[in-house]
C-alpha cells in the first residue's frame, strides 16, 4: 500500500442532549456564526469537541457537556460513530473547525453520545462565546444544521427509543423529580411519536413498582391539580415492564 493512500483522520465526540419541558421533547444545539467574505453564515450544531490526546473517548464526552452545562451525574451513553467521508457537503464546516482548533483537518471521524437532562435544571455554560439554546425536534426539519448532525440527531433518537424497551427508567431521567402520570404519558408519546390509550397507560404505570404515588398535588395549576409520583430505582430490584400494550396510533415524523 503506497503512503498516498494512508489517510489518519482526526476524531471527535458529539453529544445528542435531550431534554423535555413537559410539553415537547427538546435538543440542545450551539449557534454556530461563521464570517465569510464580510457576510455572517449561521447555523447549528451538536455539542462536541476532538478529543484531547490525553483522554478517552468517554472523557471527552463529559468534558464536553460539563463545559455546556456545569452539570455532573448526567445519563450518557455512546451509541454509534459516523465517518462517511462526505460527512459534510458545505466546505464552511471543515474550514470552521480548522480555524476553530488552528489545526489542518482533512477528514474527522465522530463518536456520538445520548445524554439525557432534566431540562429544569439550570445550564451554566462554561465558555463565554458559547451560546446554547433547546429546540423542539419538530423544528429540526427547518433548521439549518452542521455536518451531518440531522442524522445523528435521528440515529440517537431511535437509539433512546430502543433502550426504552431494555431499560424503561430512562424516561424518569428526563422528568422533573416529582411528575405527574399526565407529564409521563406525555413524554413517552413524544419520545415514540404515537399516541397512547390514556386508561391503558394509567394501569400500566399501575403496575410498575418503581413509579411512587406521592400524598402531593401540583401546585399553580389553572386546572384541577393531579397527584403527583416519583421514580425509585432500586439496585435490588431494577425496573421491569414496558409500555408497549399501551399504544393507540403511531404518528412518526423524525
Amino acid at each position: 500500500m503506497s503512503n498516498e493512500n494512508i489517510y489518519y483522520p482526526h476524531v471527535s465526540v458529539d453529544c445528542v442532549v435531550f431534554g423535555f419541558d413537559g410539553e415537547n421533547l427538546k435538543v440542545l444545539l450551539i449557534e454556530r456564526n461563521i464570517k465569510e467574505q464580510n457576510e455572517l453564515y449561521n447555523d447549528k450544531k451538536l455539542p462536541g469537541s476532538i478529543i484531547l490526546q490525553d483522554e478517552d473517548l468517554d472523557t471527552a464526552a463529559s468534558r464536553v457537556l460539563n463545559e455546556l452545562t456545569g452539570l455532573k451525574n448526567i445519563y450518557l451513553s455512546q451509541f454509534k460513530s459516523f465517518g462517511n467521508p462526505n460527512r459534510t457537503n458545505d466546505p464552511r464546516d471543515i474550514l470552521w473547525l480548522e480555524n476553530t482548533m488552528q489545526l489542518k483537518i482533512g477528514r474527522i471521524v465522530t463518536v456520538a453520545y445520548v445524554a439525557l437532562i432534566k431540562i429544569d435544571r439550570k445550564l451554566q455554560v462554561k465558555n463565554e462565546n458559547t451560546q446554547a439554546n433547546w429546540y423542539d425536534l419538530n423544528d429540526l426539519a427547518t433548521m439549518n444544521l452542521a455536518f451531518d448532525h440531522a442524522e445523528i440527531i435521528k440515529k440517537g433518537l431511535d437509539y433512546v427509543r430502543h433502550n426504552l424497551d431494555i431499560e424503561p427508567h430512562l424516561l424518569f431521567e428526563l422528568l422533573p423529580r416529582k411528575f405527574t402520570i399526565s407529564q409521563l404519558r406525555t413524554l413517552h408519546d413524544k419520545v415514540h411519536q404515537m399516541r397512547s390509550d390514556v386508561r391503558n397507560f394509567q394501569k400500566k404505570v399501575a403496575q410498575m413498582p418503581y413509579v411512587m404515588p406521592l400524598d402531593e398535588v401540583e401546585e399553580g395549576v389553572p386546572h384541577r391539580a393531579a397527584r403527583l409520583y416519583k421514580f425509585k430505582k432500586s439496585p435490588l430490584n431494577p425496573p421491569k415492564g414496558d409500555f408497549k400494550s399501551v399504544v393507540l396510533k403511531k404518528d412518526r415524523t423524525i
